[in-house]
């Protein structure tokens, strides 16, 4: 049995559940977000829980289970509380700017590097170094930050670059001086 899969989902107040065809949709003070669900994953909402279960055993509806359990879980909270990623630039002269709903990086390339806010996340700089990422979609939000974090990852002999907040970067030894 999925222990993940059995688990309710409890409802906090001002967030509803509902099931629109082959989709749930979770609407909350934050917003609304939807999720397909395949057909042999039944989900129920009764007194402010949402309960998932799957027609057998089979090992795709097993997998699937647990999956569309933490899945509507994550928008439960997408939709109440929302999503946050930190990053910081670490590097003599890097820094972020905020333009409009624009993310302007100076990272060491003889160009600013530019990054549009998709639809559903925001950008925040509240000081030259450190990026903030949030909305209420998990997924949308970890993959903003994986492409803002990709434009220079932290490199290995000083550290410098783009990294999560709570990141750490395992540091090399440079070269060894010769000997004669």
């Amino acid at each position: 049995m999925s222990r993940i899969g059995n688990s309710p989902i409890i409802l906090p107040a001002g967030v509803e559940v509902t099931m629109q065809g082959t989709d749930v949709v979770v609407k909350g003070p934050k917003g609304t977000l939807t999720q397909w669900v395949n057909s042999a994953i039944t989900v129920t909402t009764d007194d402010g829980v949402v309960r998932i279960s799957r027609e057998n055993d089979e090992r795709q509806n097993r997998a699937l289970h647990g999956l569309t359990r933490a899945l509507i879980a994550n928008m439960v909270v997408g939709v109440t509380e929302g999503y946050v990623k930190e990053l910081t630039a670490v590097g003599v002269g890097y820094r972020a700017a905020l333009k409009g709903n624009t993310l302007e990086l100076q990272v060491g390339f003889s160009h600013p590097v530019q990054l549009e806010a998709p639809e559903g996340v925001t950008f925040e700089v509240p000081e030259p170094t450190t990026i903030i990422v949030s909305g209420i979609d998990k997924q949308k939000v970890g993959q903003v930050a994986a492409n803002v974090r990709a434009v220079r990852p932290p490199e290995p002999y000083k550290g410098k670059g783009i990294r999560y907040k709570d990141e750490h970067v395992r540091r090399k030894a440079g070269k060894a001086g010769v000997s004669a």
